[in-house]
Formats: C-alpha cells, structure tokens, sequence
C-alpha cells in the first residue's frame, strides 16, 4: 500500500471525492436483473405487511440556489426517488431527493393518490432524511419495515427496492454484498457503507435494501463509469442518524482531522526506532498545533480504545472484514472525546482526543441554504462556497477551469481545504460577469477572483466588505484582488453607489443584497 496520507473528508480525499462521488439522482442508467414485484410479495418482514407495502414513491419540486446569480434561483426541477416508512409515522429518505423542495408528495406502491408531506430533518452530510405526512392514517396499513441490527455479510443477496426512471411500478433489483467500509460521505462526515452489485438507477435512491425479511440499510448512490457498483447506507448509520436528531438536534458525528500515514515503510519504522511488535499509524500533520493538543507529529497511533490499529490504520471487525480504524470514533466518543494509546519517542502514552462534530470550513456548503451577496454598481460580491466550487467541477470544462484557478493562485483553489485563519474568516468572490455599465470600461471581468482589500483595507468575509463600502467617504474607490495577474479596480465612489438602482432595474434584480449584506448596508456608519 506504501505509505499514503489519511484525512478522511478533509485535506487528502476533499477534492477527489468531489470529483468522484455520485449522487442517487444522477446516476447513469445500468443493466439490471430485475424481478417482478410479486417476486417477494409473499415476504413478510417482521411487524407486519409486505416489504412493498413499506416502499414509497416521492415527487419533489425543488429550486437550488445559483451561486453564479446569487440573487436568484434556479428553474424550478421536479425530481423523484424513494422512501420507506419506519418507525415513529415517519418516512425515511435521501437527503439529496428532498433538498432544497419547496413541495414534497409520496405515493405508496399501485396507489393512486398522492400525500403532501414535510421534511423533518434533514442531513446532506450522511445524504438521509426523514419526512412526516400531512395524513397520518397512512400508516395504519404501510406500517414500518424493521432495520437489521448486524451488517450483512459478504456475498450475503441483496434486494434494491425502489422507484427508478423508465416506469411508474416498483422495482426490485438482485444483487450480493460485495465489500462494507469506513468511507467519505459528503464533507466532513464519513460513516460505514455498503457495497452491492445490484443496479442502482435514477429514482432509486431512498428505498430500502433488504436481505432476508429486514432492511440493511438505504440506497443512495453508485459509481459512474462502472459496471452495477451501487451503494448502501447502512442500518447502523441510519440509527445513529435518528438518535441525533431526536429532539430536533441538528446531526453531527465526531470526527478526527489529523493527517496520518501508513507505517510499512522499513526504513521509516527504522526511523522512528520502533520494535517489530509496535503496529499502527503516524501522526504526519496534527489537526492542531496548539502545545496542549495531545498528538504530535511523529506520534504512532496504536490502539483506539482498546481495538488495536494495524499498519494500513485498520482494525478488524468479526472474522472477515477490515474497516478504517476511524470507524471506532462514533462507538466509544465520550464528552467529544476518544481515548487513543500512542508511542513517543518510543514511550507508550494514553490520551484523549478531541473529535468535534464540526470541521470549520474557510470555503463551507451551503447545507440546504441560499448563498449571500451584495451587488455595488457593476460588481456581485458573493461569499465563496463549495456550491461555488462544484459547479466548476461539473461543469464540461471543470478541470480546465481548476487549472486556471490553480494557476492563477486563486484562494478557491489554494486554500479549498483550509480552516478560517482567524474567528470569522471567509472569501469574498466576485461570483458573476460584469452587469453591462460604463463603469466597467476597460476593465476585464473579475469573474471568480477573490478581493483581497478595498481602499487598502484587508477584507475578512462578505458582510465586513459590506461595512468598508458603507463607510467609505473617498473620491474613488479600490478593489485588490488575490493571485496572480490580477488587475487593480478603481471606480468613483459616488457613480457607484448613484448607478447601482439603475443595474438592478435593468438587469432584472429585485435586491442589491441578501438580507444579512442589506443588514450591515443599511445600518450606521460605525463612528
């Protein structure tokens, strides 16, 4: 394996699954073995009814946000997946089939109506969701499918329930587990999933995996490019799902955020003068450099709790599957803390690591929320997000762009993976094209750079951009921006502020800013 550098949704997989990870309703159409719903109609999981009577279709209207025209919205997009009921009158879903919906219907199986429903709770991180219906007597006849308590084995057949494009019907698709590891979710969370062969399609995700009588866990995406590799969201992570928003807590999982490296290297286990009997994983970059953060660089991590850490950083669950040793952290987390043992300077020390539920992102997601702006004469100011970012990333010339980012040492992209550098940071991107305006002239597009200063002032976020062109009395005003071959932008301050209506009338735009940027605008100049 050689050693490789581990941060799990952070620093070393943060961009690669932002390339590489699906979501269920983007997938690509796959061959499927399928079977007739009276397949398992005579399966009968506990509790009650039929597994298809648990199953659900669900239509959602959704408007995402726009980072590129911040002061919109996109189209309104009708998207379907799937759902399945469980405990508590509730469905259970993918986040991404009901994230930013502004109307939400199930349908159950060979029915003909439709049910307004709510979203919940929600959690883009783990991609789960749950809804409540407007019509609760639904549940007196689908009552709820009963969730496993242990993880499937390997080669262990599989049932994909669900509704995926091409017919209205429910479909249920055959496959085997074929490998269950500790991966990235979405940022920063990672969780056990899954692996199965069965074909996974648009519209499936949501509806539940079955092996035997009892669901596994939930569908939710599969790997592009790839021949029938879908994946499951397995019971345990819904459990833990469901246990932290009980009483309405937004969900978070604790995570740990150093930098780490394989130890199979003779000559760096020669280095760190370690005995053929030590195993584990090498601190390479503490999350902290504080003095009282209890790792250091060149620490070995051995055991997390009492299960010991190989060299690979694994630890053995059962007979016959390895998983990330990271995967202990959301069992035996006491008080945001694990206890970890580890060698220094071939001394063996116990400690207890902070492992917080959050990961301060300079660039964060908007997480179901619409991007902030500010609009000053011919110039859309945005706060940078990762919304921001992916949309390159899609995009057809996604990695051309990155290069020129990269190239231009644009903060979008050197610093996509940092922490604020002080309470409060944020980049400020300039998120569109120039409105047409005289203003303007000469001047190229400042299109996706990032503003350093206005009128000499360093800029710390969007809403303290705000302040400085509320406050400013100067004959011109100066715009800097990051990296390189960026142009200085000098306007005169009173055409800015005297052509700003005018921009938005002409280009459609019903608020200079959002409300927390019209907040500031509007508040007092500070003495």
């Amino acid at each position: 394996m050689g050693s490789n550098s581990f941060f799990w949704g952070v620093k070393a997989t943060w961009l690669l699954v932002a390339l590489t990870c699906a979501v269920g309703w983007n997938l690509c159409a796959q061959d499927a073995t399928s079977l007739p719903a009276t397949t398992a109609a005579s399966t009968r999981p506990a509790g009650g009814g039929t597994i298809e009577n648990s199953v659900v279709k669900i239509f959602s209207t959704v408007r995402y946000p726009d980072p590129y025209k911040p002061w919109s919205k996109e189209s309104p997009l009708d998207v379907t997946g799937s759902g399945v009921v469980i405990e508590g009158k509730r469905i259970l879903t993918n986040a991404h089939v009901v994230n930013y919906a502004s109307q939400v219907q199930i349908q159950a199986n060979e029915a003909g109506d439709k049910i307004s429903a709510t979203v919940e709770a929600i959690s883009p991180g783990i991609d789960l969701a749950v809804l409540k219906l407007d019509d609760e007597s639904f549940f007196d006849t689908h009552p709820a499918l009963v969730r496993a308590k242990t993880l499937p084995g390997i080669k262990d057949v599989v049932l994909a329930y669900g509704f995926p494009e091409g017919g209205n019907s429910l479909s249920i698709t055959k496959g085997i587990v074929s490998r269950v590891e500790f991966a990235p979710y979405n940022f920063p969370i990672s969780g056990l999933r899954i692996q199965v062969d069965a074909a996974i399609n648009p519209g499936n995700s949501g509806g539940p995996a079955v092996v035997g009588d009892k669901m596994i866990g939930l569908t939710f995406s599969r790997l592009n490019g790839a021949e029938n590799i879908g994946y499951i969201i397995p019971s345990e992570e819904i459990e833990l799902f469901l246990q932290g928003i009980a009483g309405g807590h937004d969900y978070g999982k604790p995570g740990m955020y150093d930098t780490l490296q394989t130890l199979e290297n003779p000559a760096l286990r020669t280095f760190l003068k370690l005995p053929p009997s030590v195993d584990g994983m090498v601190v390479h970059e503490p999350y902290k450099d504080d003095p009282d953060y209890p790792l250091k660089e060149w620490d070995v991590i051995t055991k997390i709790g009492d299960t010991p850490v190989d060299d690979q950083g694994m630890i053995k669950l059962g007979e016959d599957l390895r998983v990330r040793f990271q995967y202990q952290i959301q069992h035996i987390a006491t008080n945001g803390a694990v206890p970890l043992t580890i060698v220094r300077a071939g001394k063996e020390l116990r400690v207890n690591l902070p492992v917080p539920q959050n990961y301060p992102c300079l660039i964060p997601e908007l997480n179901g929320g619409y991007p902030s702006y500010f609009i000053y004469g011919p110039l859309v100011f945005s706060a940078a997000t990762r919304n921001y970012l992916n949309g390159y990333l899609d995009s057809k010339y996604g990695a051309m762009m990155m290069d020129a980012l990269s190239l231009a040492s644009n903060p979008l992209v050197t610093r996509m993976a940092d922490q604020p550098a002080f309470p409060g940071e944020g980049l400020v991107v300039v998120s569109s094209p120039f409105f047409p305006d005289r203003l303007a002239e000469g001047y190229t597009s400042p299109r996706s750079e990032v503003v350093k200063a206005v009128n000499g002032i360093r800029v710390k976020n969007l809403n303290h951009l705000v302040e400085i062109l509320r406050d400013a009395k100067n004959q011109f005003i100066t715009f800097e921006f990051f990296g390189n071959h960026s142009e200085t932008m000098i306007f005169p301050r009173a055409r800015m502020v005297a052509a700003t209506d005018g921009i938005l009338s002409d280009n459609g735009v019903r608020s200079q800013g959002s409300p927390d940027t019209l907040a500031i605008w509007n508040a007092k100049p500070s003495q």
